[in-house]
């Protein structure tokens, strides 16, 4: 007996959206790691989260970087010693609190982040080229409304 005869057309579209969804966040994973490669190949994919949110964010503490990141502390630790050793992060004083520190990237570790996520987002790029601008902009509202954001983008 097949099961499909059972599932309410609701019940299908959810099935389906569930897969494309996971099709989404599975090419999104590979291209992370392919993009992290591009920056360093000796360095691991999580390094590369820290990275890109210091290029998008500016500087951070290692606990804030853990907070966002939902990395533990000890994995941030380990990371940015990575970082450091290959020139891409130092540490600075936090100007709110100078007992504290804060992690910057440098010269080096900006340009090749900036080089880096290019190639990512002419992947991305790549998908929707061909996409007229009526359908781009229909994309983008779903998201808006699937990610629970207000026209403006505001949560």
């Amino acid at each position: 007996m097949d099961n499909n005869n059972h599932i309410s057309g609701r019940e299908q579209l959810e099935i389906h959206l569930g897969q494309q969804l996971n099709a989404l966040l599975s090419s999104s994973h590979a291209l992370h790691v392919k993009t992290a490669a591009i920056f360093d190949p000796n360095l691991q994919p999580a390094a590369f989260f820290l990275v890109r949110s210091l290029l998008a964010y500016g500087p951070a503490s290692a606990t804030s970087l853990a907070e966002s990141l939902a990395m533990d502390r000890s994995s941030i630790s380990r990371l940015v010693a990575q970082l450091k050793k290959a020139g891409y992060v130092h540490s600075e004083p936090d100007p709110q609190d100078r007992r504290g520190v804060v992690l910057t990237l440098t010269d080096l570790g900006r340009d090749k982040a900036v080089q880096a996520t290019k190639e990512k987002g002419a992947e991305f790029y790549h998908r929707i080229q061909g996409w007229d601008d009526s359908s781009l902009e229909a994309f983008i509202q779903l998201l808006k409304r699937f990610n629970g954001l207000d026209e403006d983008g505001t949560l």
